[in-house]
């Protein structure tokens, strides 16, 4: 195992079981394979020692972060669904668009994502997308850490929930760990009740969670209601999805009696904020969610709808919505952002004991943040920096499984100038909709 050395960071340090945030200034860590073995004073440790050091500087260092829910190939579709409804998004643009994607597509669509995501410091993702084999092996080059389901749909057919567990079964624990699986039905609107009773036998079978969509709006929950006298929380409760470990994406329209609901299960849910804002939705009640003690986790979603995968972005926007929400500007206060930011999310990918903190014993998954650009400047607050100040250029080093990703804000893993053409060849037959072969109709 290869030992490596960041000398001279700042270490940030958030508690594990409540949102308290230390600063070690003039502290190295030390790698010892895929985990931190060590942080310690400044020093200590002799440089010859180790195969590799990295000077830091004073920079800060601080977990990689966690996208808990996002469809990292889409960026193959960025900028193509603008200023429309949800519900035309849907029906207009995306699953038409859908139709041309092929498994090239997928793995190219992910390997630029993943590009983009090292470059903002994100480490891990819960990907639920199509073609997922195409999406671990762009993992598996990257380097990066990734929670892959495969998206079905009950018009897929029960032979998909197979092809699927056929994946799961491939892949999970692949590329040192690195890749876990889950399984992935859509939402409660795009599958029958007996799909998600089979999905979630088959979950059970196979000793993995589910990663759907639950909840969206609050349109929704009202339409299920008015169609089958449930919620969508109650429809998962109902089928046996929640009795496996279970992301919900969004769940912005989830009810007092949904979130009751929910703190008897094993449930995270993943919280794009930017995405609500730009297709007009609700917003997550992320206060009574972990009032009730469901962990709540950043995500970006798909960046046809955020058009970045920028979790700097759901940080601010998620800490400055619950502000106005609240009519407070003492709600989600800075330390409080940062712990969903990292021990949180990690929760919510099932992960709480190995990510989200610099501890001996978690994995090296790491980033180095140079806070020296005018906009930090003058650095009153570290942490107030870390949550409204930050943007991607800042990210100066990515460190995933002990193994460096980017140095000095270079990809070393991926060759980008490769995935850009790759993609933009994707994007020119991808940008034709048809809208008369889509896979679905959105009509909750």
């Amino acid at each position: 195992m290869s030992r490596l050395l960041i000398q001279n960071c700042v270490v940030l340090q958030i508690a594990e079981d409540r949102p308290t945030v230390t600063l070690l200034p003039n502290h190295d860590i030390i790698i010892n394979g895929s985990r931190i073995e060590a942080i310690q004073p400044s020093g200590a440790a002799n440089p010859s020692q180790f195969d590799e050091a990295i000077q830091a500087n004073g920079m800060v260092a601080m977990p990689g972060l966690i996208n808990t829910h996002a469809h990292v190939p889409m960026v193959l579709l960025r900028g193509l669904a603008e200023d429309v409804s949800i519900d035309r998004w849907f029906n207009e643009y995306i699953w038409p668009l859908e139709n041309n994607l092929q498994e090239e597509d997928v793995y190219w669509g992910m390997t630029l994502g993943l590009a983009e995501s090292i470059r903002a410091g994100i480490t891990s993702v819960a990907d639920h997308y199509f073609f997922m084999d195409q999406s671990a092996r762009a993992v598996e080059r990257a380097g990066t850490r990734a929670l892959l389901g495969w998206a079905i749909f009950s018009s897929s057919g029960e032979a998909m929930i197979e092809r699927t567990a056929d994946f799961a079964r491939e892949w999970n624990g692949a590329a040192n760990g690195r890749i876990r699986t889950i399984l992935a039905p859509h939402a409660p609107y795009t599958c029958t009740d007996d799909y998600l009773r089979a999905v979630a036998h088959k979950a059970k079978e196979l000793g993995l969670g589910i990663h759907i969509h639950a909840a969206e709006t609050m349109d929704q929950t009202r339409a299920s209601i008015a169609k089958t006298g449930r919620t969508p929380i109650q429809v998962l409760e109902q089928t046996g999805v929640l009795d496996v470990p279970t992301i919900l994406a969004h769940a912005c329209g989830a009810l007092p009696e949904d979130i009751a609901l929910l703190s008897g299960y094993e449930t995270g849910i993943a919280h794009a904020p930017k995405t609500y804002l730009k297709l007009a939705m609700d917003i997550t009640p992320i206060q009574s969610l972990r009032d009730h003690g469901i962990p709540v986790g950043l995500a970006t979603d798909g960046a046809v709808s955020n058009n970045t995968l920028n979790l700097w972005e759901a940080l601010r926007l998620m800490a400055m919505l619950q502000k106005d929400r609240a009519g407070s500007a003492e709600v989600m206060p800075i330390e409080e952002a940062l712990y969903i930011a990292t021990r949180e999310s990690a929760r919510v990918i099932g992960m709480g004991q190995e990510l989200g903190a610099l501890e001996p014993g978690y994995l090296a998954d790491l980033i180095l943040l140079d806070l020296s650009g005018l906009h930090h400047q003058p650095v009153h607050s570290i942490t107030a920096s870390l949550v409204y100040n930050t943007e991607i250029h800042d990210v100066h080093t990515v460190i995933v499984d002990g193994q460096v990703l980017m140095r000095d804000r270079e990809l070393l893993t991926i060759d980008a100038g490769e995935a850009v053409e790759q993609a933009r060849l994707s994007m020119q037959r991808m940008a034709t909709r048809q809208p008369d072969r889509r896979i679905q109709t959105y009509n909750p």
